[in-house]
C-alpha cells in the first residue's frame, strides 16, 4: 500500500468524531486519471461504540461530508464496520476498490485483516455491478461529451474483466489497457484529462469507433463473467461475522 502525502488530509481523518479502521482515496485518483482541478473522494470505516449500537440509540452507519479545505474540494464518506461488512458481502465493487485501494490515508491492524476477507467475498455476480455502472457512465458521456465519463465507462468494464479472470481488483485504467491489450486511444485521452475535470472530447476517436469499443468490451465482460470460475457465493460470511464481534466488543 501507499500512502498518500496531500496536504490535510491526516487532519481530515483526526477530526472524525469515530474511531477509523482505515481511510483510503477513491474515484479518479485511484483509477489513474484525476484532473488538477479533481476533487478528493475519501472513503473508509468507522466504528460505533458497543453502546451506540446495542442500546436505545443508535450511532450513525453513514457519515457524509463535502467541503473546501486548502482549496480541494474533499469528498468524505465512511460506513460503520457492520453496514460495510454487509456491502462486502453483496457484489459491490465500490466497497471493495475502497478496502483495497493502494492510496491508504490511514490504516490499522483491522483494516489489514478485513482485507484478507475480500477475496472470499468475490463471486460473477460482481460482474453485473460492473456493467451497470458502465451502461450509466457511457450514457453520461452521451449527453455530456466529457471525457471523465468516458474514461469512467471504460475503467468500470476493463476492472470488471480483470477481476472476473483473475478474482483481483485492478483500478487503474493504465495498469488495465497495460495488462488486458485495452482500447489503444485511452492512455491519450487519459493524458488530455489532466488539464481539467470537465473537459469534452475533441478530436481523438469517432463517436463510430467508441461505439464499437464500448460494445466490443461490454461483450468481453460478459464472456468473462460466463468463463469464471469464481465461486457463486461468498465464502467469507462466517470470518466476518466473528471479526465484527470481537472488534464491536473491543471497542
Amino acid at each position: 500500500m501507499t500512502a498518500v502525502d496531500v496536504p490535510g488530509l491526516r487532519e481530515v481523518v483526526a477530526e472524525q468524531p469515530y474511531r477509523l479502521l482505515f481511510a483510503t482515496v477513491s474515484g479518479a485518483h485511484l483509477y489513474g486519471f484525476p484532473s488538477a482541478d479533481s476533487d478528493v473522494d475519501l472513503r473508509g470505516v468507522h466504528l460505533l461504540p458497543a453502546d451506540e449500537v446495542v442500546g436505545l440509540r443508535h450511532g450513525p452507519e453513514t457519515l457524509e461530508r463535502m467541503w473546501i479545505r486548502d482549496g480541494v474540494e474533499l469528498d468524505l464518506v465512511t460506513h460503520d464496520l457492520l453496514k460495510f461488512t454487509r456491502l462486502l458481502l453483496r457484489p459491490n465493487g465500490y466497497v471493495l476498490e475502497q478496502l483495497l485501494s493502494p492510496l491508504v490515508v490511514q490504516t490499522s491492524d483491522a483494516h489489514a485483516e478485513l482485507a484478507g476477507f475480500a477475496a472470499g467475498c468475490v463471486t460473477p455476480r460482481h460482474a453485473h455491478h460492473y456493467r451497470g455502472f458502465a451502461r450509466t457512465q457511457w450514457q453520461l458521456f452521451g449527453r455530456s461529451g466529457e471525457l471523465k465519463p468516458l474514461l469512467y465507462t471504460f475503467r468500470a468494464l476493463l476492472t470488471g474483466i480483470h477481476l472476473m479472470r483473475t478474482g483481483a481488483i485492478e483500478a487503474d485504467l493504465s495498469v488495465l489497457v497495460s495488462e488486458l491489450h485495452g482500447p489503444s486511444f485511452l492512455p491519450e485521452l487519459i493524458t488530455a484529462k489532466a488539464a481539467g475535470e470537465h473537459l469534452t472530447l475533441t478530436g481523438g476517436p469517432s463517436q463510430e469507433l467508441l461505439w464499437q469499443t464500448y460494445e466490443h468490451w461490454l461483450a468481453e465482460l460478459v464472456t468473462a463473467q460466463e468463463r469464471s470460475t469464481l465461486p457463486d457465493h461468498p465464502s467469507a460470511e462466517a470470518d466476518l461475522h466473528k471479526f465484527v464481534v470481537q472488534l464491536r466488543l473491543d471497542a
